[in-house]
């Protein structure tokens, strides 16, 4: 609970032509100034939500290479722990869907790290599961808990996530000065009572080990959605500052106290 820090050991909609085809007709004699103010285009998103997954927010990514990809990838995809309902689990995307889904954003990508990165991303998700299982074995160990839906929100902070930014930039020796590099928010229903409980997810980089072997920290909480998720966070921020009080006062261990029978 509170940020876990996380270490890795990676193994090995159809549109229309925007241009007019048929002759705009012959305006009338008029004054060549233009005297009212310019129609405002309507907002819209550029992506087509129609071809959405509803329950993870992510486009339908295909095996196929992508254009100029040169390596060929992985398509197999892995199950995780993470039970999706009574009778399956989510799975990962595959190497490929992975690059393709890193192709679709923009993002360039030397395709002989996507495995790697595949790795990681999976190994953060079942970290993630099990504090959020942490956090409702508080309410009840017996719990059959499903991950209903999710959705990633990269470049919106949390509250919580602004409230660290702001205190790293008020003292930056004692407190994180990088956002977060990625947000999640799950939906996971209470199988007995099909309440669901929104958690928000913050995933935050950490100095690597001197291995060099990536570090990770992520802060999984029950959204503010309703007094007992605030009651739980109160409970949990109190214990873990406890703990921290009890940890600092305790006397440095040393050999020499110890008596031999």
């Amino acid at each position: 609970m509170g940020q876990t820090p996380s270490r890795v050991d990676v193994p090995s909609t159809s549109s229309g032509c925007p241009v007019p085809h048929q002759p705009a007709p012959a305006p009338p004699a008029q004054c060549p100034v233009p005297h009212d103010p310019p129609a405002k285009k309507n907002a819209e998103c550029p992506i087509d939500h129609s071809s959405l997954n509803p329950l993870n927010q992510m486009p339908k990514l295909d095996q196929n290479m992508a254009p100029n990809q040169s390596t060929k990838l992985p398509t197999d995809r892995t199950e995780s722990s993470i039970p999706r309902d009574t009778s399956s689990k989510w799975e990962y995307p595959s190497p490929q869907q992975f690059y393709n889904a890193l192709v679709r954003k923009g993002w360039e990508t030397p395709e002989v790290h996507v495995e790697t990165m595949v790795d990681i991303h999976n190994f953060l998700n079942e970290q993630a599961w099990e504090e959020v299982k942490k956090w409702e074995r508080r309410r009840n160990s017996d719990e059959e808990l499903h991950l209903a839906r999710f959705k990633g929100r990269p470049g919106e902070l949390s509250p919580k996530a602004r409230f660290w930014l702001f205190a790293g930039w008020l003292l930056p020796s004692r407190f994180n000065t990088e956002p977060p590099f990625d947000r999640h928010d799950w939906i996971v229903r209470r199988a007995k009572s099909g309440e669901e409980v929104r958690y928000v997810i913050d995933y935050y980089s950490a100095p690597p080990e001197p291995d060099g072997s990536p570090v990770f920290s992520l802060d999984v909480r029950p959204a503010l959605d309703n007094f007992g998720n605030l009651k739980d966070r109160i409970a949990v921020a109190t214990e873990e500052a406890w703990a921290s009080y009890r940890d600092d006062k305790r006397p440095p261990h040393s050999d020499s106290s110890k008596r031999s029978s």
